[in-house]
C-alpha cells in the first residue's frame, strides 16, 4: 500500500494549518516581550545628487518618535556595493552611509516610533533640500552599449555558433522583428519586512529573505561584524519571486536601527516602498532575426538584447536563454547589452531570462511559422534540436516534442482555423495560440541534519526557505517515503541560519537541492539503523538490500522491530546523520531543461479590443513530480503571471524623475479572479537520474516562460494584428481592428 506522504502524492501542505490559524509567524510578526520599535522609511525625490541640508528636529520633537536615523548618526558601515569582487548577495548593502541619492526613493532617513501612525506622521515633518547631478540617466534604450561581466546563473553574454551573418542573408524566409517588454514587479504578498534584535553582542535579525547563507554574509560585510555574531530567521515568506533573494534597504535600516537603540525595531516596507525599495524587473528591448528554408527549418537565430541595469549593483537578465536552447539552428547570435542608470536594482524576478525572453521570442517564433505558410504547433516540431544549440551538449533528457503533441490533442488543436481573423462568434474574435515552455534545471549544494528520536519520530534541520512553494511538505514526503514514517512523525525545522547550510529558494532549484541533500541523510540513518540491528543480532546472512522501513519499523528477513525498539536496546536516545548535496559531472557535460507546451483561447472584442483568455492549457515535464499538488499549484501560479505579463502588467516611468509612477496594487495591474480562464495542467512524468537523485527537475518557474507568448499568439490569430510592445492593452488593438 502506498504511503499518502510517499514522494508525489498530493499530501496536504503539512505548514497549512499554522497558516491558516495566524500561528506561522512571518517576519514582522516575531513576538518579544518589549514589541518591537517602529521604523518608516523617508525617500529621496530625485533620481541622482547629493543632500544639502536635511532638518530632522521636527520629527525627533513628534509624539512617540524614539530616533531619527540620518548619514550623520547611523553606525559605520562599509561603502555600498564593496567589496567590488564579491557577488551582488554578499557586497555591502550600506544606507544611510553618506549624503549620495542612488535613485528616487532612496531611503534618506529612517524614523523609529512607538508606533506605525507615529512614525508616518513624523516622516512628514522631515525638511530636506537636494542637489540634482547633471543629466541623470532614467531610462535605457537600444544604445545600452555595456557588455556584463555575466549573465543571472552564470551565463555567458554573447554566444556566437556557425556564420550568423551568411545563414541570415542566405535564408529563403527572413524575419527581422524588434520586441519590447516593460519594467514589471514581483510585488509578493507579504512586503519586504524586517525585525533587528541588538543585545550588545549579538545581532539576531527577523527577515523575509529567501537566501540564509549570503544574507549572514551581507550583513556582516554591510555592518562590519563577525558574521559568528549574526543570526538570520525567516521560517515563512509570503512569497518572494526573486525580490527577496538576498538582503535589501528594509533589513539594514532595521538593523541600524536595532544598533542605534540596542532595542528590537521593525521595518516593514510600504506598498509603495516596494516599488522603490525592493528590487524590480528591467525593461527589455529584444532584437530577433530568424532565417529558415522553404520547408521551414531554421537557418538563423539571432537574439539581441538590450536593458538597464542600476548603477553600483551588477546585475544583468539572461534575456536570449530561450532563443539559445529550444530549436536547433545552422547558426546562432545572442548578445547582452546593458545600460546603467539611476534606477533601483533591477534584479532576478521568477524565471529570469526566460519569462521574458519567451514572451518576444516565441511570438517571433509564431511570426516565422506564418511567413512559411506552415502550423505553428508543426513548425515547431520541425525544428526540435538533437543537442543543445547554444553550447553543444547532449540534453540530459528533452521531452519537448512530446509536450507539444499531448497538448495539441488535449486541446484540440486540429479544430483550429489557420487562417488569422477567420473565427468568431458574434462581436468577438476567436484565436487560439501555442508557445514552447524551457526553463533551466540547476542543482545546488546543498546541506541537511537530522535526528531520529526513540520515540519514532524525525526531525530535519535546514537552513533552507519556504516561500510559499511546499518545501515543508516535499520534504516531509522525502523523509517519510526513505524512512517509511508517516507525515505525522516529521519535523521539518527550516528559515534559521545555525542550521546546515543549503541552497535556500530561488531559481528553481530549492526543492531538488534541499531534498537530496535529506534523501541522502535519510539514506545514512538507514545504514546505521541496518548496523545496530546488526549489532542487536538482527539480519545475520540476510542481504542490506533485502531490509525494509515500514510504518515506523525496520523489517529484515523474519523479525521486525521498531526504530524506537533498536534506539532502546542500544541503549541511546536518539541517532543523528548529516547529508549533502552537490552538482556533479551530470551538470557539467549535459544541457538539462524542464520543458511544457502551452495553449491559450482568446476572445477579442471587435469593437473595443478588450481581450479575455478563455482557456489554457499546460503540458509539463520536470522530472519526477514530488507533490503532484503543490506542483500543479505552482504552474497555475506562472501560468496567470504569463498571462498577466501578456495583457496587463506595466510599471511605468516618469523620466524627470526616474520614479515609478504606478506604485501600488490599485494601478500597477495584475490579473483578478476575472481576468482567469479555465486552467488545466497535465504532467509527463519523467524522472531523469542526472538531474539529482530525487530525478526531479525545476517546476516553480517553468510555466510563466511560454504561458504570455501563448495568449499573445492567440490575439494575433485572433485579430490578424501583431503587437510586438508588451503588454497588450486594448489601445494597441483598437485602431487596427477589423470594422
Amino acid at each position: 500500500m502506498t504511503n499518502s506522504a510517499s514522494i508525489g502524492q498530493p499530501l496536504d501542505r503539512v505548514d497549512g494549518p499554522l497558516k491558516v490559524t495566524g500561528r506561522a509567524a512571518y517576519a514582522a510578526e516575531h513576538t518579544f516581550e518589549v514589541p518591537p520599535l517602529t521604523g518608516w522609511i523617508v525617500e529621496a525625490t530625485i533620481p541622482a545628487g547629493r543632500i544639502k541640508r536635511i532638518d530632522t528636529k521636527a520629527a525627533e520633537n513628534s509624539t512617540g518618535v524614539v530616533a531619527v536615523l540620518t548619514h550623520y548618526n547611523a553606525a559605520t558601515q562599509t561603502p555600498f556595493g564593496e567589496p567590488a569582487g564579491e557577488g551582488r548577495f554578499t557586497q555591502s548593502r550600506a544606507m544611510l552611509f553618506d549624503d549620495r541619492i542612488r535613485y528616487h526613493g532612496f531611503p534618506v532617513a529612517l524614523v523609529i516610533a512607538d508606533t506605525l501612525a507615529d512614525a508616518r506622521h513624523a516622516a512628514g515633518l522631515i525638511e530636506i533640500s537636494y542637489e540634482l547631478d547633471d543629466d541623470p540617466v532614467t531610462t535605457a534604450g537600444n544604445d545600452a552599449d555595456e557588455m556584463p561581466d555575466e549573465l543571472d546563473g552564470g551565463m555567458e553574454p554573447d554566444v556566437v555558433k556557425g556564420d550568423f551573418e551568411h545563414a541570415f542573408n542566405n535564408a529563403d524566409v527572413t524575419l527581422d522583428v524588434t520586441y519590447t517588454t516593460p519594467n514589471q514587479a514581483a510585488a509578493a504578498m507579504e512586503p519586504h519586512a524586517t525585525i533587528a534584535d541588538f543585545d550588545g553582542d549579538q545581532l539576531k535579525v527577523y527577515m523575509s529573505v529567501q537566501l540564509i547563507g549570503p544574507s549572514v554574509k551581507a550583513l556582516a560585510t554591510t555592518l562590519q561584524f563577525d558574521p559568528d555574531n549574526i543570526q538570520v530567521v525567516s521560517p515563512y515568506i509570503g512569497g518572494g519571486f526573486g525580490s527577496k533573494l538576498g538582503v535589501h534597504n528594509e533589513a539594514v535600516l532595521a538593523c541600524l536601527g536595532a544598533l542605534h537603540l540596542k532595542r528590537p525595531v521593525k521595518v516593514v516596507q510600504h506598498r509603495r516602498h516596494v516599488f522603490h525599495n525592493a528590487p524590480h524587473r528591467g525593461s527589455s528591448i529584444q532584437h530577433i532575426q530568424l532565417g529558415a528554408s522553404r520547408e521551414g527549418k531554421l537557418q538563423a537565430i539571432g537574439h539581441e538584447s538590450f536593458m538597464p541595469m542600476a548603477k553600483g549593483y551588477e546585475f544583468a537578465e539572461p534575456t536570449g536563454a530561450s532563443a539559445r536552447t529550444t530549436y536547433r539552428t545552422d547558426a546562432l547570435r545572442s548578445t547582452h547589452r546593458v545600460k546603467s542608470v539611476d534606477m533601483p536594482p533591477a534584479d532576478s524576478c521568477r524565471a529570469p531570462g526566460h519569462s521574458i525572453g519567451s514572451l518576444a521570442f516565441e511570438s517571433a517564433i509564431d511570426e516565422m511559422a506564418y511567413r512559411c505558410n506552415q502550423d505553428p504547433v508543426d513548425f515547431r516540431l520541425a525544428n526540435m534540436p538533437d543537442k543543445d544549440p547554444g553550447t553543444g551538449q547532449p540534453f540530459s533528457s528533452h521531452d519537448l516534442a512530446e509536450c507539444l503533441r499531448e497538448g495539441a490533442e488535449r486541446f484540440g488543436w486540429e479544430n483550429r482555423e489557420q487562417q488569422p481573423g477567420s473565427l468568431s462568434q458574434g462581436r468577438h474574435l476567436i484565436g487560439y495560440g501555442v508557445a514552447s515552455t524551457i526553463r533551466l534545471n540547476m542543482l545546488m549544494p546543498s546541506k541537511t541534519r537530522i535526528r531520529l528520536s526513540a520515540d519514532g519520530t524525525l526531525t530535519a534541520w535546514a537552513d533552507m526557505t519556504d516561500i510559499g512553494t511546499g518545501t515543508y511538505t516535499i520534504l516531509t514526503q522525502i523523509a517519510a517515503e526513505t524512512m517509511g514514517l508517516s507525515a505525522d512523525q516529521i519535523n521539518i525545522e527550516l528559515g534559521d541560519s545555525r542550521y546546515p547550510p543549503s541552497s535556500g529558494s530561488g531559481g528553481s532549484f530549492g526543492a531538488a537541492s534541499s531534498g537530496s541533500a535529506l534523501q541522502n541523510a535519510c539514506q545514512a540513518m538507514c545504514i546505521k539503523l541496518l548496523d545496530m540491528a546488526r549489532e542487536q543480532g538482527i539480519g545475520d546472512g540476510e542481504s542490506a538490500d533485502n531490509a525494509r522501513f515500514e510504518n515506523g519499523q525496520l523489517i529484515w528477513g523474519d523479525k521486525a522491530l521498531t526504530f524506537t525498539e533498536l534506539l532502546d536496546n542500544s541503549r541511546q536516545t536518539y541517532l543523528e546523520t548529516d547529508g549533502e548535496v552537490a552538482p556533479g559531472d551530470d551538470h557539467d557535460n549535459y544541457s538539462q531543461h524542464s520543458y511544457g507546451a502551452q495553449f491559450a483561447e482568446v476572445h477579442v472584442d471587435r469593437d473595443t479590443g478588450e481581450v479575455r483568455v478563455k482557456r489554457l492549457l499546460g503540458v509539463f515535464s520536470a522530472g519526477r513530480i514530488l507533490n503532484r499538488k503543490t506542483a500543479r499549484s505552482q504552474l497555475l501560479g506562472g501560468m496567470v503571471w504569463g498571462l498577466s505579463y501578456a495583457l496587463l502588467e506595466d510599471l511605468m516611468v516618469d523620466e524627470r524623475y526616474g520614479a515609478f509612477m504606478n506604485r501600488d496594487l490599485a494601478e500597477y495591474h495584475l490579473p483578478v479572479n476575472r481576468d482567469m480562464p479555465e486552467i488545466d495542467v497535465y504532467f509527463r512524468e519523467d524522472p531523469d537520474p542526472r538531474s539529482n537523485p530525487l530525478g526531479s527537475k525545476g517546476i516553480g518557474e517553468l510555466s510563466i516562460s511560454g504561458a504570455g507568448a501563448a495568449v499573445a499568439n492567440a490575439v494575433y490569430h485572433a485579430t490578424g494584428i501583431r503587437i510586438r510592445d508588451f503588454p497588450i492593452t486594448l489601445d494597441k488593438l483598437l485602431a487596427h481592428l477589423p470594422e
